[in-house]
């Protein structure tokens, strides 16, 4: 009700300016305050029924809205950046965006997607960057786990993500160095728990389940984003579908000794032919991840974004709008993949060369679509257990976090996602 009447105010104001049609919301450097929070007042105006025009390419991907009051007043309120500009300038920048030589294109946001983030309840010791972010940009999500999983109730929603998680019932690989402490006792004996009210005898059993689930999500049409270990322990958990790979101390028997050799890397969405970390005190699930190539100083550990067809290659260039296609590196247990381990028909959007590493993938499944982002936290070099969680008060226009808000508002385009 709350929004409708919003709605409804806003629509009461049309009108009001004629000389001054429209709000511009630039999202290049030097003009926009604040990247982060520019996304949010998109989701907030899709919210209200209000469509956005998504300008790829134009001053690093800016906003495009119709010239109410309320939204002036709603972007003053949360400190980004606006121009108010007239139907002649509007035609203009549509104009140049539409010349066949220049690599912009109009996207037009028509919907916002329900969102629901898969985490545990607390998620300690660990924070996670997309519930951070989701939150400083004020757009709304619900947390949802394993029981809502096997319960089919992604069907409410058209983006997931998938919070730091291991899926492959291992508990992270953080035996050697945290079994004696409190929150990872405590996280071993929930799990337990939680798998044994929902009928499965082993904690890997329950998230291979809720992994078919998810994969089932995306089939049917979902949007699929994770980052750091919820990217190849994801794949891992799929292709190991009736083999145990997991130790005594995850699951109160031997691993099979020929694991390795019954993977099915056709059940997986982004990778293959990996091998897995079967030494249960090794802090690493397999050898996708780059993390022990990063033998560079941080200030030196950058990768680069693509340039994509913006006029034929819609779905990248929207997923990769950014003020620089320059980014900093930032470590996790999952830092980045091999690319010699990713699939043929995986699209890499941002990669390290001189590592042979990619930071940033995507691909569809069936009606769906998915996106792995390498790393914990776009801001937090490196992010140790227990640190506290980075104040997004201080990036306001990180470039590393955009790339998470892009893929939050690629739901609301799906219509126009195919270039015809």
């Amino acid at each position: 009700m709350y929004f409708k009447t919003i709605a409804y105010s806003l629509l009461m104001l049309v009108g009001l300016n004629i000389y001054a049609s429209k709000i511009l919301i630039p999202m290049d450097e030097e003009n926009q305050m604040n990247h982060l929070k520019a996304y949010g007042i998109a989701y907030w105006v899709l919210q209200n029924d209000i469509e956005v025009e998504w300008l790829l390419n134009y001053k690093g991907g800016s906003f495009l809205i119709g010239n109410y009051t309320s939204i002036q007043e709603e972007c003053t309120i949360r400190g980004v950046s606006f121009e108010i500009i007239t139907d002649a300038k509007v035609k203009a920048i549509k104009t140049e965006i539409s010349h066949p030589e220049v690599n912009m294109e109009v996207v037009k946001l028509e919907k916002a997607p329900k969102i629901a983030v898969y985490t545990p309840q607390g998620k300690q010791p660990w924070d996670d960057a997309v519930t951070l972010v989701l939150t400083y940009a004020e757009i709304p999500y619900d947390e949802i786990y394993d029981k809502e999983v096997i319960e089919n109730q992604l069907m409410k929603y058209e983006w997931l993500h998938l919070h730091h998680e291991d899926f492959t019932g291992q508990y992270g690989k953080f035996y050697r160095n945290y079994k004696n402490a409190p929150w990872y006792k405590n996280q071993q004996l929930q799990a337990e728990k939680s798998a044994q009210s929902l009928g499965f005898d082993k904690v890997s059993q329950l998230k291979l389940q809720v992994s078919k689930n998810i994969k089932e999500f995306v089939a049917g049409g979902g949007f699929l984003f994770t980052m750091c270990s919820g990217t190849d322990s994801y794949d891992i958990a799929l292709s190991a579908e009736g083999v145990d790979i997991c130790e005594h101390m995850f699951d109160g028997d031997k691993a099979d000794p020929s694991a390795q050799n019954k993977l099915n890397y056709n059940s997986t969405l982004a990778f293959k032919n990996f091998r897995l970390k079967m030494n249960p005190l090794e802090y690493e699930f397999s050898d996708i991840d780059g993390t022990t190539l990063h033998k560079i100083p941080e200030n030196q550990d950058l990768f680069t974004l693509f340039e994509f067809s913006a006029k034929w290659d819609i779905v990248p260039t929207l997923l990769c709008q950014n003020h620089t296609n320059v980014i900093k590196g930032f470590m996790g247990q999952t830092t980045d993949f091999k690319t010699s381990l990713i699939k043929s028909d995986v699209l890499i959007m941002g990669e390290s060369k001189a590592l042979k590493t990619a930071r940033y993938i995507h691909g569809e499944f069936g009606k769906g679509q998915w996106t792995f982002y390498g790393g914990h936290d776009p801001e937090d070099y490196r992010h140790y257990v227990n640190d506290p969680p980075t104040d997004l008060n201080l990036y306001p226009n990180s470039p590393g976090y955009r790339l998470i808000l892009n893929n939050i508002l690629f739901p609301a385009a799906k219509k126009k996602k195919q270039k015809t």
